[in-house]
């Protein structure tokens, strides 16, 4: 099999992305056309029905609210598949003689490369693309390929989440990308109501994109069974729509469609999210009917709440967003409403505040184990509700 030159593999990389890119406009474009053909659908159906009896108008609304969350969902796809298409991503050149002394020092630890590519993404982030096998019979993990290429290309370069921890013996393409300029540690503490075996709070931790870090708390109404599988599915469905790129007003929308959906026998749940992007310390906090969350800056304390209503009660939910910028040695609290219902007399927040801003402690875990003890102690242990406490410490990473 003739090898391939440098200009070739250059050219085979700008031939496929292009094709790529094509195709995904061909898809955008089919899937607004049928979003389209939803909305006359609709509009004929809603102007022949003036004459309709109650029944069928009741049964016509619910058809049209059905078409018309079909509608958005279908115009989400389209948006993803065209914003991935029109991705800006610039392929830096490599020189053959730099490609030639990569390919030499990788194959003195016994992997043999080719399809190396250069990347810089959207956001000004570099990104490595490298085919590779392991040609011996000593195990390499894509982690100790990531160290061996951050002093090769003189850049910080961690392993994708989404690679195979070994090389294998077999061509695959491997990705690599420019560490992030910050590092967190997470902590939970969690208490079940006193009168329930299981509970209605669920949370998660995730990494949607290289280098974004998300917090995902739920607090299902009620308590119990019933409550933990609504809040499981909030925080599940959560998870898989911002890791496909639904934008997150849509997926909120959705997860509201689907806790409708059940009718009588659904229960309401809240929504806090926290998302926070580790390369620059930007943080977006999502709140939809939830409890306050916090932000401590030493014995500083940044209180972000909502007035909104929870999921599953209207059919459009009503959403707040507030942005901040986190430091090192930041942390954010994230709480269920068991928290600040167990704070007598009414000023639960202002409490709460106080004792987050006088904590010494600085390891995530034992400061959400703190927030919690102190709370189950101020109510005398009679644990009213699920009591669910999230700590994420952020702290700069050592040039």
């Amino acid at each position: 099999m003739k090898k391939q030159s440098l200009g070739e593999r250059e050219e085979l990389g700008s031939i496929l992305p292009e094709y790529g890119r094509r195709k995904l406009l061909t898809y955008a474009d089919s899937i607004r056309e049928l979003a389209d053909s939803f909305k006359e659908t609709e509009q004929i159906q809603r102007d022949g029905g003036k004459n309709q009896d109650r029944r069928d108008y009741v049964w016509q609304k619910r058809l049209n609210e059905n078409k018309e969350l079909m509608v958005t969902h279908l115009e989400e796809m389209a948006q993803i598949m065209l914003s991935l298409a029109e991705e800006t991503r610039r392929c830096i050149p490599m020189g053959e003689r730099r490609f030639k002394q990569i390919a030499h020092a990788l194959r003195e630890v016994g992997i043999q490369i080719k399809n190396l590519y250069l990347i810089e993404n959207e956001m000004g982030h570099m990104e490595v693309s490298l085919t590779m096998k392991n040609m011996r019979a000593d195990t390499l993990s894509s982690e100790e390929i990531g160290d061996l290429l951050s002093v090769l290309l003189n850049m910080h370069l961690v392993s994708a989440g989404d690679n195979a921890f070994f090389i294998g013996e077999e061509w695959q393409t491997y990705y690599f990308v420019q560490e992030a300029k910050f590092h967190v540690l997470t902590g939970v503490a969690k208490a079940v109501k006193e009168t329930e075996k299981i509970s209605g709070d669920n949370y998660a931790f995730f990494e949607g994109n290289a280098g974004n870090l998300t917090a995902v708390l739920s607090d299902g109404m009620g308590s119990g069974e019933k409550a933990c599988t609504d809040s499981t599915m909030v925080v599940e469905l959560m998870q898989k729509f911002l890791e496909a790129g639904f934008q997150m007003e849509v997926a909120i929308q959705m997860i509201n469609s689907a806790l409708l959906a059940g009718g009588e026998n659904a229960n309401m749940s809240t929504l806090d999210l926290c998302s926070l992007d580790l390369y620059n310390g930007e943080c977006r906090f999502v709140k939809v009917g939830s409890a306050c969350s916090y932000i401590k800056r030493q014995h500083l304390v940044d209180r972000i709440s909502s007035g909104n209503l929870p999921l599953g009660i209207f059919q459009k939910p009503d959403t707040e967003a507030v942005g901040r910028t986190l430091m090192d040695g930041d942390y954010v609290i994230m709480v269920s409403d068991g928290i600040l219902d167990a704070l007598s007399q009414g000023i639960g927040e202002d409490m709460l505040s106080e004792l987050i801003g006088g904590s010494s402690l600085e390891n995530p875990g034992e400061m959400a184990n703190a927030i919690l003890n102190f709370c189950i102690h101020q109510c005398r242990g009679h644990i009213r509700d699920d009591m669910t406490v999230l700590v994420i410490g952020i702290w700069k990473k050592d040039e």
